[in-house]
């Protein structure tokens, strides 16, 4: 199987178990959307597989290898990039040295996001939160990471900034899973591909398929 997956997955956090037996598949490349309110599991889930959080039972699958015991420095070596909610950028660091540390041409995130190029002397710790996600979302740009999941991608941008990035994550050629807490109206893939939804309750997976078929039902998280 191409993509990444996980199999039956428990992750507890000392004694309260965030995630019960959680199956995830995230064909790729292609995207995959994970649906639910904080305290369902969607971060934890993409923290189990990027493996910043150990699970206490099941397995990581990606590219059909069972990679449950490699440890995240490793899996980002083999090429998956997570971006997390918070603490995405290097706050001490300016813009340029964050994007530098990426690729050592930083066209590609200019283009994507050129509200960035006049502030590339300033400390990334200084901008707002949404230049700050557009920089982290940049860094995951030019990482051309294999599989890239980005816990709500367009927090604290506006309207106009967040359509450009959900439509920069659906053109990825790439495995792509984002973690929102409800369907984003702009986020498609490229033609031919499907957009897969998962959704979360309680540390549970409530519903599983097709973007479109989400919509028919209405997948809201509730819980």
């Amino acid at each position: 199987m191409s993509g990444i997956a996980l199999r039956h997955a428990r992750v507890r956090y000392g004694p309260l178990e965030a995630l019960h037996g959680v199956t995830v598949v995230a064909p790729g490349p292609g995207l995959t959307v994970l649906l639910g309110r904080n305290g369902s599991g969607r971060t934890t889930v993409l923290r189990a597989l990027a493996g910043t959080v150990p699970l206490s039972a099941g397995a990581v699958v990606w590219d059909g290898a069972d990679v449950t015991r490699v440890p995240a420095f490793e899996r980002a070596r083999r090429g998956l990039c997570l971006v997390p909610e918070r603490r995405a950028v290097f706050g001490s660091l300016t813009v340029r040295e964050n994007l530098e540390l990426a690729a050592g041409d930083i066209t590609a995130a200019l283009d994507a996001y050129p509200h960035l190029a006049p502030l590339l002397t300033r400390r990334a710790g200084t901008l707002s939160g949404g230049e700050q996600r557009m920089l982290a979302l940049s860094r995951a740009l030019l990482a051309r990471a294999r599989v890239v999941l980005v816990d709500e991608p367009a927090q604290g941008m506006s309207p106009t900034v967040a359509a450009r990035t959900y439509e920069l994550l659906g053109a990825l050629d790439a495995c792509v899973v984002v973690a929102e807490q409800r369907m984003p109206p702009g986020l498609r893939a490229r033609p031919g591909r499907t957009t897969f939804v998962h959704e979360l309750r309680r540390g549970a997976v409530v519903f599983s398929g097709e973007a479109a078929e989400a919509a028919r039902r209405g997948a809201r998280p509730t819980g």
